[in-house]
């Protein structure tokens, strides 16, 4: 079964929540701070990260930070209800999900379920569905789901799950518009919900890490009160 990072600087909620993932079958890795996650990673990579944002020594915003430079793990958030701009500015960072506090075991089980499902690798003995098996080619885009690798003009580009399945969703039609909730639901599961600005960081992150290795990129295009789509080439 996965391994999954739990970092929190809340013994009582490290403790309960240990028990709801173990009694899932998970194996589970406990830290109280991001500073000595990030270093726990080192040695012992976990399928998930669940992390606090308020945490002392390194709180869980500067901890994907440091994690976005060199892993695109699966990231869930664990956030007060005060705690908003915090929210998108973590989906703009690459987080997977939040779960705001107080939550139930129940809902955050089956958020990890629903995040490791969406970041699992495709089996290839598995009857594919449309386009998931196959590499797809768009110009100078170049996606693989099968290693969830993604290069634009031969140059690497890291994403996210999340990041990666809103793309293949706009680059397998281009020119057809994709509205906000069909992203949603080629992105997440169908028992997770998000709102309209969480697509629409997501699709800010994506300008962003295309413009970092080509400054004239412009295929994802806004139509504004209809959706996105990728340009046709």
């Amino acid at each position: 079964m996965p391994t999954i990072a739990l970092v929190d600087d809340d013994r009582n909620i490290l403790t309960s929540v240990s028990i709801a993932l173990e009694a899932e079958g998970y194996r589970i890795m406990t830290y109280t701070d991001g500073a000595s996650a990030l270093d726990g990673f080192r040695t012992t990579p976990p399928d998930l990260a669940i992390l606090d944002i308020k945490m002392p020594r390194m709180d869980g915003m500067e901890t994907l930070r440091r994690l976005r430079q060199k892993s695109d793990l699966p990231v869930i958030f664990l956030t007060s209800k005060d705690e908003e701009i915090d929210e998108l500015f973590g989906l703009k960072m690459g987080a997977d999900d939040f779960i705001r506090k107080p939550f139930s075991q129940r809902l955050l089980v089956e958020r990890v379920k629903a995040v490791l499902r969406r970041s699992a690798p495709k089996d290839p003995a598995a009857a594919p569905k449309e386009n998931d098996a196959k590499a797809l080619d768009r110009g100078p885009l170049r996606m693989d789901p099968e290693r969830h690798t993604c290069t634009w003009k031969n140059e690497p580009v890291t994403l996210t799950v999340t990041e990666f399945l809103i793309l293949q969703a706009l680059a397998t039609r281009p020119g057809v518009v994709k509205s906000r909730n069909a992203l949603m639901d080629a992105a997440y599961d169908d028992q997770v919900y998000v709102d309209d600005r969480t697509i629409d960081s997501h699709i800010k992150r994506l300008r962003k890490k295309f413009k970092a290795v080509d400054d004239e990129f412009e295929m994802i295009e806004t139509l504004y009160g209809v959706g996105y789509r990728f340009k046709e080439i």
